[in-house]
């Protein structure tokens, strides 16, 4: 990686690191997701954005800057609730995140940017795909360097040809939402598919690695260049999902209402740029996905890394691990992974969410009371909306109705943001001591 965090205020390393996260949390969910919210909400495509753009664009912001603040590992994310609990925490995200979201990449390549042109099969395509993510992984040292300066511009571009046609050139019709829950809602659940919060805490961590490895740095600087370049990837995301939110809903008119979120991809790719489109949306796809799976095994590899700092080459088995992993799990159908990925999202995103806020929030607010506390009420209230992605039952049911939020599948937040306040109410001074245990 060229040597340019020296200089915090160097707008050219700041738009490099901004540019490389953008490319890091702009994946396969971020490419098919977008359209097809847009498509079904019709007219209420604002309304779907807003929710989001909250849980794909704002939160893995806010994890960015929980980073900035803390500076270490994930692992701090959860050490005031306990060191177990933050132990447990990241090796259920790790976990979750190479056996969901980076096979997914390799499936989504192969249907839409292998398949329509090649007969071959898809363990070939994974075969090869994850070849080339393990040579970049071991690439440690310029991975910022090589997403941020030449394969995230050209991703950006594509995407803001597809946008820009597709709004100047909308129909004058278009058909009404077919949603059955609130468009707000549909759209903060659908974000949770990006994983994007889960990137953040994940991201977040090999991005300070780098600075680290690049050496010089004060805290402060560390934390300017995380906070303007997060902005940066923020801003890009916003645009991008927007966009193509509107884009979908712009256009609803001209497709069958049954299409599939590649085809709906697919569709308004060839429409927008004519017929070069499908080479377009291949290179685009390729790309999008492979920095996404570049950057997550990084982050995973380094995380077992400084897990098992006594053991040699844990970096090199991680990512050979995390790859063959991937090679097995992205032959499947893109449609399958994405559904059995729900119920796992509803279990851990909450917690996710939970800790991204209470670590940005001043150290008076958040004793590690505070922390035990919130997070015991977030997990308990978030097992019915995990169960109800598992079994379908009356009592269930009957539990649900009790807590506001939960038909939504948001039962956890009010209890989460109560118990928060209740905390900071009636925390008493020997509850310090408590702290401390």
């Amino acid at each position: 990686m060229q040597r340019y965090f020296y200089d915090m205020n160097n707008k050219k390393t700041i738009f490099i690191i901004g540019f490389a996260l953008f490319a890091s949390f702009f994946g396969a969910g971020n490419l098919i997701l977008p359209p097809q919210l847009g498509f079904n909400s019709g007219s209420d495509w604002w309304l779907v954005a807003i929710g989001f753009v909250i849980s794909a664009t704002i939160i893995p912001l806010l994890a960015l800057l929980g980073h900035a603040k803390l500076q270490g590992t994930m692992m701090d994310f959860g050490k005031k609730v306990s060191p177990l609990f933050s132990l447990i925490f990241c090796l259920c995200v790790y976990i979750i995140a190479i056996t969901l979201p980076i096979p997914r990449t390799a499936a989504v390549t192969h249907e839409m940017a292998i398949a329509p042109f090649f007969n071959s099969s898809s363990l070939l395509t994974s075969s090869l795909y994850f070849g080339l993510v393990f040579i970049f992984v071991l690439k440690r040292d310029s991975i910022l360097s090589i997403l941020g300066k030449f394969l995230t511009p050209l991703i950006v571009l594509i995407l803001l040809a597809i946008i820009f046609i597709g709004i100047f050139t909308a129909p004058g019709n278009m058909n009404s939402s077919v949603l059955e829950s609130s468009a707000f809602v549909v759209g903060l659940l659908e974000g949770y598919q990006t994983y994007d919060a889960l990137g953040g805490i994940l991201i977040g961590g090999v991005i300070i690695i780098s600075l680290n490895i690049e050496g010089g740095i004060s805290f402060e600087d560390k934390k300017a260049i995380i906070i303007k370049s997060g902005l940066v990837a923020a801003v890009g995301l916003f645009i991008i999902y927007t966009g193509m939110i509107a884009v979908g809903a712009f256009h609803n008119s001209e497709f069958a209402p049954s299409i599939t979120r590649p085809e709906l991809l697919s569709g308004l790719s060839l429409k927008m740029l004519g017929n070069v489109g499908n080479t377009f949306l291949s290179v685009l796809i390729a790309l999008a996905c492979f920095t996404t799976a570049v950057s997550v095994i990084v982050g995973t590899a380094d995380f077992f890394n400084g897990l098992f700092k006594k053991l040699k080459n844990v970096y090199l088995i991680t990512a050979l691990v995390s790859c063959l992993l991937g090679v097995f799990v992205g032959q499947m159908d893109v449609h399958y992974i994405i559904d059995i990925a729900l119920p796992v999202l509803m279990f851990i995103y909450p917690l996710t969410i939970v800790l991204i806020m209470l670590n940005l929030f001043p150290e008076r607010y958040v004793a590690k009371i505070v922390f035990r506390t919130v997070v015991l009420v977030t997990f308990i209230f978030s097992i019915p909306d995990f169960l109800g992605f598992l079994i379908e039952a009356e009592w269930l049911d009957n539990i649900k109705s009790l807590i506001p939020l939960a038909n939504e599948n948001l039962g956890w937040v009010l209890p989460a943001i109560l118990t928060f306040l209740l905390t900071n109410i009636i925390k008493k001074p020997h509850l310090g001591q408590i702290n401390e245990v």
